[in-house]
């Protein structure tokens, strides 16, 4: 590794937003700890893609977030793969309705797991590291932290601890590592059984000032800006999407 090179951990990257975090990072010469829980083809793939253009540059690590002892030993990993961590972005996150009335115990747990607890304690665990090396966190949060999201109770609440999250780590691991959030609107649709009809994606667009949808890249470069351009700024949430928190 070259004296100029940095090392991320992006958990959540495989695919989607987390796979375009990691292939900016890599292209402003980060060598990149690519976290998985169930995508290992994706994971794989991607660390490829990235060896190939920068040899030993990526490693993929998989972890269930939401077990401790696997997150405390992703954080080792982190640390160790390049004897240390300049950035920390915490991307993965759990997303489905949950209608009051009909949430389970487990529906808590995963989503307060994966949008805040996994992000306090990889923190907590790479505090030091981050801390020797004037590092960054950068966690991602929602604009329906502020706001909530009808039948998604427990995602919006996750969310708006993950806001604090932000704002005590600031303050906690000040003055050698900043901590800021990323606010996303619509940026990339959700997939599967969350996915939405063309009408509610229209509904959803109607209620943008720029009326369209952003793109994964638009994540990226923010977290670009905040961890490169930005050394005055930290415990601050900038918000990704389009003006649609205006309009909430």
């Amino acid at each position: 590794m070259s004296h100029n090179t940095k090392v991320a951990l992006v958990t959540g990257s495989a695919k989607r937003i987390g796979a375009e975090i990691a292939r900016h990072l890599h292209a402003a010469n980060f060598n990149l700890v690519i976290h998985y829980h169930h995508s290992a083809a994706d994971a794989l793939a991607l660390v490829d893609e990235l060896n190939n253009i920068r040899t030993n540059s990526a490693v993929a690590v998989k972890a269930d977030l939401n077990n401790h002892e696997q997150l405390i030993a992703l954080a080792k990993h982190a640390s160790e793969k390049w004897q240390g961590i300049h950035l920390l972005v915490n991307n993965a996150s759990s997303f489905y309705p949950t209608p009051f009335g009909k949430a389970g115990g487990d529906d808590w747990d995963n989503l307060i797991g994966s949008n805040l607890k996994a992000p306090y304690f990889l923190a907590q665990e790479l505090a030091p590291q981050l801390t020797t090396a004037a590092g960054c966190i950068i966690n991602i949060a929602d604009i329906y932290a502020e706001k909530p999201l009808r039948n998604h109770s427990i995602y919006s609440i996750a969310k708006a601890g993950n806001l604090m999250l932000t704002k005590s780590l600031a303050q906690e691991l000040a003055p050698r590592v900043r901590v800021n959030g990323i606010a996303p609107g619509a940026i990339l649709w959700p997939e599967q059984e969350n996915k939405l009809s063309d009408e509610d994606k229209e509904k959803m667009l109607c209620k943008i000032p720029l009326q369209q949808r952003g793109q994964a890249q638009d994540i990226a470069k923010a977290i670009l800006f905040l961890v490169n351009d930005a050394p005055y700024v930290t415990g601050q949430i900038l918000a990704v999407d389009g003006g649609r928190s205006l309009t909430i």
